[in-house]
């Protein structure tokens, strides 16, 4: 019975693994299919460039509001009907989106853009929330390893997004894109209903305020966001600094952008089987991967002040090198929070991996609308260069904050344990959660 009880839950595990993968890479998919034609598409219909820059940031700005929402109800809702429903809207927002041509151009375009966009942001917040949860349910001791080696799925979609959106509007035209990668979501739909096991939780009395407040939850927000704020600079800056810089054709643009997104994948299953195995390691990857990623950023354009020309090969290295420090420091947030929250008294269960999976998506989303709308500003302004440099400042700040404050606590915790505790009791308290967990 007990090797029956292990195979089933063997099965579940791989069923949940597998409808959260199918997430990650549909969804991711979806997002950045419109980057290679949409602006210009848009632009024939009357929309300006910051128009154009409103309508990507308006679907991180939706999700941010909805998944703090759904994150506090998603024990009311239940995270399996969430996760198929998101998905189902998702993929009608991206049909519809695919239908917009038709539309007269002007304000009727424009505003039918941001309608279908926040109806598409609706449905992601929706699927990604509950996957998050879903999957800290049914790993609860290795959530870091299992965020980390789907990140490659998220990095597929990435990367693949671009050139397959591209080659399917030059040889189509602008629906087919939208309708095909919407109608591979809609077939996702029944699958996923069948295989994703079901998790019932009670809503506990974890309060949303009590977790944000908390100072630690407070800086692994304000990781979260630079991290996300620093990747989504990158979107309308990077393509037009290295056309002008380097003088590649827009073919290559993709290929540049390939060194980032591959380096994050294939690195992220890694970090995170290093943060669940060691997890006294996490603090550090937080700490030198903020300071790691404000290091490239400084160095991307190179800043001015540095007297450094250019160089293509040096922009791809310093790439992979923000990919790989962008997941040291974003695979090990998740448990992290989870960590703290124990540590504060929240009742372990799925009222709390949905608070804590709303507050990691909204404030991913935050970043994903500030680091594009600020980074087009200061690009326009001052040049790719310092736009660049000055962006690393939100990590070198989150990197530098998380660093005063795992030093302060560890000292602190020190002084304490050696006034209060006699000698062996931590070993022993480590011995009785070991043998709980």
């Amino acid at each position: 019975a007990l090797g029956e009880e292990s195979r089933k839950l063997t099965r579940e595990q791989l069923f949940t693994v597998a409808a959260t993968a199918s997430i990650n890479f549909s969804s991711m998919l979806c997002y950045s299919i419109l980057g290679p034609f949409f602006p210009s598409e848009a632009e024939k219909k009357g929309a300006s460039n910051t128009v154009v820059g409103l309508i990507f940031g308006c679907f991180a700005l939706v999700n941010f509001f909805v998944a703090l929402i759904l994150g506090n109800y998603l024990t009311h809702i239940g995270a399996k009907f969430m996760f198929v429903a998101g998905m189902f809207v998702s993929g009608c927002g991206t049909i519809l989106f695919g239908m917009l041509d038709k539309v007269p151009s002007g304000p009727t375009f424009i505003g039918l853009c941001f309608l279908v966009r926040a109806v598409d942001a609706v449905g992601f917040a929706a699927a990604m929330t509950a996957s998050f949860s879903i999957l800290a349910k049914a790993f609860p001791n290795n959530i870091a390893t299992v965020l980390g080696s789907l990140e490659i799925f998220t990095g597929l979609g990435l990367v693949l997004g671009p050139p397959l959106g591209g080659f399917l509007y030059q040889s189509f035209g602008y629906e087919v894109p939208f309708v095909t990668l919407g109608c591979v979501v809609l077939v996702l739909v029944p699958v996923n209903m069948c295989i994703l096991p079901k998790y019932d939780s009670i809503p506990s009395k974890g309060s949303f305020w009590k977790l944000i407040l908390l100072p630690k939850v407070l800086l692994l927000c304000l990781t979260i966001f630079s991290l996300s704020a620093c990747l989504g600079f990158l979107d309308p800056t990077m393509s037009l600094f290295i056309l002008k810089k380097f003088k590649l054709p827009a073919g290559y643009v993709g290929l540049v952008f390939l060194g980032l997104a591959l380096s994050y994948s294939l690195s992220s299953p890694l970090l995170g089987l290093l943060s669940d195995k060691l997890p006294y390691l996490r603090k550090w990857l937080l700490v030198s991967g903020g300071l790691m990623t404000a290091l490239c950023f400084f160095m991307l354009g190179p800043a001015p002040v540095l007297h450094i020309e250019s160089q293509l090969w040096m922009f791809v290295l310093v790439l992979v090198l923000v990919g790989f420090s962008l997941g040291m420091s974003a695979i090990p947030v998740f448990p992290e929070i989870l960590h703290c929250a124990y540590e504060n008294g929240f009742e372990e269960g799925l009222s709390l991996l949905g608070l804590v999976s709303g507050l990691f998506s909204a404030m991913w989303s935050l970043g994903a609308f500030a680091g594009p709308t600020l980074g087009g500003f200061l690009n326009e302004k001052l040049g790719f260069e310092w736009a660049s440099a000055i962006q690393g400042g939100w990590a070198l700040l989150s990197g530098l904050a998380t660093g005063i404050f795992y030093i302060t606590e560890a000292t602190r915790r020190s002084s304490s344990s050696s006034l209060q505790n006699p000698p062996g009791n931590n070993e022993e308290r480590s011995h009785l959660m070991g043998s709980e967990t």
